[in-house]
């Protein structure tokens, strides 16, 4: 087991900026969510491409620091550590969600995959930059040859390979996501490899600005923990002065339908407790297969599947 390296100032500056363009998005998510917005980060192709640009960073950078941790021998010790508040950190952000918003709550984000993620690396970095590279390149062009719905289900859908997202705020799965990080092993074996390494390591900034967005990169995964709970917090401040003048569009769906189901589901007859459990079941595949649009046509193959799907559960 080798001695730690020293950080690299750059390395955190980086993870920083990343840092804060992650709080624009989730921002601007949030706006959404609670109603102050009418931009859907989530379809936008200006905002997706930055929220993929800022996760494509964001595990980049993980691979890099695994290579610097932990190149010249995994210190154990260290690794556990990090990776046992990985996973705290993880179940917490799926707690919090399912308590703030059960019906798009995280089940495999950012932080699940980076536990599992640094498991994972751990056997490439013995092995040869390229190689890890090849296989860093394969894990993502496989993403793209090949999809299969069954793949949206949550318990599955933290691999990959589906057509469409599952309902969730942050899901990044295996297939691609993995690939990058093994990217980023590949680049600092190749870096400390180079001449660049002793001047890259070596780089320090006394600008006050560069040194703040540094030091918040040191302290990532605990600003990560804190800046949802802060932004909504405020945002439900924000709501007792000045309510939203836009409904909440993720809340307004799910509202409506369930109410439209329940009251279609009496009209037929049904009793109320058939009726809870016809919408809750309508309601789950609607989410998890991504229906929403199809609706506005009853007789849509998927709608009428949904149909017998949820009638025949509810009478069994």
């Amino acid at each position: 087991m080798s001695g730690k390296r020293a950080r690299w100032q750059l390395l955190d500056l980086l993870r920083g900026i990343a840092i804060i363009a992650m709080v624009v998005f989730h921002v601007a998510w949030d706006l959404y969510y609670f109603g102050y917005s009418s931009v859907d980060v989530t379809t936008v192709p200006g905002w997706v491409v930055f929220q993929k640009a800022i996760l494509s960073s964001f595990l980049l950078l993980v691979g890099m620091g695994l290579v610097l941790g932990h190149g010249e021998g995994v210190r154990w010790r260290a690794f556990w550590r990090r990776w046992a508040f990985l996973v705290v950190a993880a179940l917490l952000t799926t707690a919090g969600t399912y308590w703030m918003f059960p019906d798009y709550f995280v089940f495999f984000g950012v932080l699940h995959a980076i536990a599992l993620f640094s498991l994972m690396a751990l056997p490439f970095l013995r092995l040869r930059w390229w190689a890890t590279a090849l296989v860093g390149v394969a894990v993502i062009a496989v993403n793209f040859a090949f999809n299969d719905p069954v793949f949206e289900q949550r318990w599955l859908a933290w691999i990959g390979f589906w057509p469409n997202s599952p309902p969730t705020s942050d899901v990044v799965p295996v297939f691609p996501w993995f690939g990058v990080v093994l990217l980023g092993v590949a680049l600092m074996r190749v870096i400390l490899a180079s001449p660049l390494s002793g001047g890259i390591s070596s780089w320090r900034s006394d600008v006050p600005l560069a040194k703040g967005v540094a030091w918040l990169g040191r302290w990532s995964l605990p600003f990560y923990l804190l800046h949802q709970p802060v932004i909504i917090g405020v945002l439900y401040a924000a709501m007792l002065i000045q309510p939203p003048v836009i409904a909440p569009p993720v809340v307004g769906d799910v509202a409506g339908f369930t109410a439209s189901c329940t009251t279609s589901c009496g009209a037929n007859g049904w009793s109320a407790n058939q009726c809870e459990a016809y919408c809750s079941c309508a309601l789950e595949q609607i989410q998890e297969r991504d229906l929403w649009a199809m609706l506005t046509d009853p007789q849509a193959p998927d709608v009428v599947q949904l149909r017998d799907l949820c009638t025949a559960m509810t009478l069994e």
